[in-house]
């Protein structure tokens, strides 16, 4: 059963002098942070493996995420209203696109527009085929008439828009974010791979220990680390918890008059399917993925289980216990000829074939770029955000599953009220990480089981060119 943490296992403010330490400066660590400073909080100090940030490989850097409220579960749906009026404020320099979202697809998607609608977006339901290809611009329709069709068919489809929705430009959104975490007192430290979590001898983390021998002490350690957050921490037996799944992602990059035609397009989401599309960046790149099951990349590690009885324990590294973890494999893991950017090829195809459903003209063309984007999954789909059980001095802040960034100006609220005791019950409960997720499953996902990844089937370069 769904368990919230109990008052013992939360902050009782004003405690502002407590020491935070923040393992990871993505979309939940930086955040995080902000919130905790805006809050009064004076020490907080946020860790990052990765020697220069943004992380090259993190999820959040990328050139866009969607900003959708479109979810059949209304906690979502009002959350991401919330967000999507901070993604306005001057504070994000422009990096929010309000160029709406246009979904299709099942009954999940019907939920969302009954969500939206509820809620007050600005929504337009879209019953048929026609009214669908009609959400498009214009200057998509202008070569019909010559055969030259740029919009798929969308037979048997209905779907709805959402004008509130669109994009942000990610890579700038955390860069901003970043500055403002560092303009409020906060300490933001690369080139730190944390590979201990220190204990008491209750059992309490009281510190970590980077890879150079760095320890740093706090009152309180946040792992906030993302797709890396199992493999970092074996220990701690996240991997059913907290899953890193790479998702497919490919580009294709137009020229500037190419791009014109599709400038003023919605983002496309095909709840159906998985698929989704962007609209061109400023640099006149379209990218596209497949919001999927994924895959793993399972890697042997050895720890020693942590639990709440195991007090006597200094520190997490007592590697003993051979453990199966799946772990991110990204162009930093992987940098020799961008081989940690490439995709299975089999992905490539299903990209192709899906693009041809919106976007006919694109999927007959060379590609400029792929990417495994690593998540963090839950199997709800709901995040994880707090304490570790029986461990006082540690919380987690992770698996976004896929869905976390549009929430990056308002996702450290939820954790900060986590730590403060301030988060509602049912709230609490829903995050809680020794959740009952025995039999849970991600409405989302257009599948639910995930694949292994087979470096041997991984694309190369004449793959991104379509076949005749």
């Amino acid at each position: 059963m769904s368990t919230a943490p109990s008052p013992n296992d939360t902050l009782v403010p004003p405690t502002y002098q407590i020491k935070f330490l923040i393992i990871g400066a993505g979309t939940f660590g930086l955040s995080t942070a902000l919130h905790l400073l805006q809050r009064g909080y004076k020490d907080v100090t946020v860790l990052d493996r990765a020697q220069e940030l943004p992380a090259k490989d993190a999820a959040s850097t990328d050139i866009n995420k969607i900003v959708r409220s479109s979810y059949a579960d209304k906690f979502y749906t009002e959350l991401a209203r919330e967000a999507i009026t901070e993604w306005h404020k001057h504070v994000w320099e422009g990096c929010y696109h309000a160029c709406g979202t246009l979904s299709t697809g099942n009954e999940y998607m019907q939920k969302a527009y009954d969500n939206d609608f509820q809620n007050g977006a600005n929504v337009a339901l879209l019953p048929t085929a026609e009214s669908i290809r009609n959400a498009f611009p214009s200057s998509l329709h202008s070569d019909t008439d010559s055969g030259n069709d740029l919009i798929g068919d969308f037979t048997g489809y209905t779907g709805y828009f959402n004008n509130d929705g669109g994009w942000a430009e990610a890579e700038r959104a955390v860069s901003i974010l970043f500055r403002l975490v560092r303009k409020e007192g906060g300490v933001v430290v690369p080139g730190k791979e944390v590979v201990d979590l220190l204990r008491n001898t209750s059992g309490c983390t009281e510190g970590v220990r980077c890879k150079d021998g760095t320890v740093y002490s706090a009152d309180r350690v946040i792992v906030a680390s993302g797709a890396w957050t199992a493999s970092a921490f074996p220990a701690l037996e996240l991997d059913k918890r907290c899953l890193a799944t790479g998702q497919t992602v490919a580009t294709v990059q137009l020229t500037s008059e190419e791009a014109e035609q599709y400038r003023q397009c919605p983002v496309v989401l095909n709840f159906r399917t998985g698929f989704y599309v962007f609209p061109p960046t400023s640099d006149n790149i379209i990218k596209f993925a497949i919001h999927a099951a994924g895959h793993t990349h399972t890697v042997v590690s050895s720890a020693t289980p942590v639990t709440p009885s195991d007090a006597s324990a200094a520190s997490t590294s007592s590697s003993t216990v051979p453990r199966k973890v799946s772990t991110p494999r990204t162009i930093l893991s992987h940098p020799t000829s961008s081989d940690g950017l490439r995709v299975p090829r089999s992905a490539l195809a299903l990209l192709r074939e899906h693009l041809r459903t919106v976007y006919p003209a694109l999927a007959n063309m060379a590609w400029s770029g792929t990417r495994m984007c690593w998540y963090t999954d839950s199997p709800d789909g709901d995040w994880v955000i707090g304490p570790y059980p029986g461990d006082p001095g540690l919380f987690l802040a992770t698996s976004g599953s896929g869905h976390a960034f549009k929430f990056l100006p308002n996702i450290g609220r939820l954790v900060a009220d986590a730590l403060e005791g301030k988060l509602d019950p049912a709230v609490a409960a829903r995050f809680a990480v020794d959740r009952d997720v025995s039999e849970a499953r991600n409405d989302e996902r257009v599948s639910q089981v995930t694949q292994e990844l087979d470096v041997d089937e991984l694309c190369r370069a004449e793959d991104m060119i379509p076949s005749l």
